[in-house]
């Protein structure tokens, strides 16, 4: 007899295996609930370090335009503020009555953040500095109405918040913890050295994780990516097993292959201090899947919308030329453009069959045991609250 829950995560957690079962996919439930991915968005995007994009976009011209800049972090509204070369991110919440200081994707260039609603205002470290008409309440004090702060920081060019504790707590997670050894795989490619050569988006049909769990495999890639094997094997490389909040591995260039484009040859300058015939894919959990070649660094940052829907951007970083002028990149962001969207095509299928009553999680192949690996924890993610 199959026991009932009420909670769909409850059933989630009951059906999802654990270290030491054999290695298969989460239930369906995982990838089409409601209240499933409204527990991710709070605890595992909200409570985690999720990359909120470049520090560039988010605060163009070193900020002189652009102050304080509104986003959401998992569910939970934020509020970024950059301001004599100082990053902060408080909760986008007034004290007074909690209307949003600044509405979702708004900027502003203002000294003084003041919420639209009756005119409380705070200055970028998030002191109240005018509370109308408490000035002569008893007992009211400007100390205790303060912003929350939350914890941000600004790796390799990204920028990455926590919005579930408020900055200095013991709940804060350690951001260094979170990054592992992925930061020694990563730090000879120079990402917040790099710029920006050109970037899509794209809305996809699926959820977050099978995306994610796509990207953790070649085991596809002889059936739907005729152009990435003609550059790399897909049964080169391995996979990592470091520490830190992360999934990935590597692959290697097919002998003749500078690196992944459509003619195999470089697109971008050729970055010094890395390995010239690999190509690195490590995917910084939750939301961060890094792919960096010898010529370029691409990245996809996933937002989920719906159970069945995720919003990526896909971006290209180079090393500018002399003299500043920025490749063109063609050839790469041609031949990923034609990669993502067969990816896109194969994980709208998954989802559409998770949605089936006759699906059962499938075991993983010996060739997927990254994606095994990402599995497990989010799995495990489930059961303690977090990543780790």
């Amino acid at each position: 007899m199959t026991e009932t829950y009420a909670d769909p995560l409850d059933a989630v957690r009951a059906a999802t295996p654990v270290e030491g079962d054999p290695e298969r996919m989460l239930p369906a439930e995982a990838y089409t609930s409601v209240a499933v991915l409204d527990w991710e968005r709070r605890h595992l995007f909200a409570g985690s370090w999720t990359c909120l994009g470049r520090f560039t976009d988010l605060f163009p011209d070193a900020g002189a335009a652009v102050r304080q800049r509104a986003a959401v972090l998992g569910d939970v509204p934020v509020l970024l503020v950059h301001d004599a070369h100082v990053l902060r991110m408080f909760a986008n919440t007034c004290r007074h009555r909690g209307h949003e200081l600044l509405g979702e994707g708004e900027t502003s260039p203002r000294r003084r953040i003041v919420c639209p609603y009756h005119a409380w205002s705070y200055d970028l470290e998030g002191a109240l500095r005018a509370a109308r008409g408490f000035q002569d309440v008893e007992g009211f004090d400007d100390e205790d109405h303060s912003l929350v702060e939350l914890p941000v920081r600004v790796w390799q060019g990204w920028v990455f918040g926590h919005a579930l504790h408020p900055a200095g707590s013991e709940e804060e997670p350690d951001f260094e913890r979170h990054l592992g050894d992925l930061a020694d795989l990563l730090t000879p490619y120079r990402c917040d050295d790099l710029v920006l050569a050109d970037r899509h988006s794209y809305e996809v049909a699926a959820n977050w994780k099978v995306i994610a769990e796509n990207y953790h495999e070649c085991y596809h890639c002889p059936l739907i990516h005729p152009e990435l094997c003609q550059v790399t094997p897909p049964d080169s490389g391995d996979n990592y097993d470091l520490p830190g909040a992360w999934v990935g591995g590597a692959m290697f260039l097919r002998d003749g292959m500078s690196t992944m484009s459509l003619t195999g040859e470089l697109a971008g300058n050729p970055l010094p201090d890395v390995d010239a015939t690999r190509v690195e894919y490590l995917h910084l959990l939750p939301n961060l899947l890094v792919s960096a070649h010898p010529d370029y660094v691409m990245a996809h940052r996933m937002v989920p919308l719906a159970p069945g829907r995720t919003w990526v951007e896909c971006s290209w970083f180079v090393a500018p030329s002399a003299g500043g002028t920025v490749p063109e990149l063609r050839g790469a962001v041609d031949f990923w453009d034609i990669t993502n969207k067969q990816d896109w095509a194969a994980c709208e299928s998954v989802q559409r069959g998770l949605a089936s009553p006759h699906f059962r999680p499938g075991p993983f192949a010996p060739k997927e045991d990254a994606v095994a690996d990402f599995v497990t924890r989010v799995g495990r993610a489930y059961r303690v609250g977090r990543f780790e």
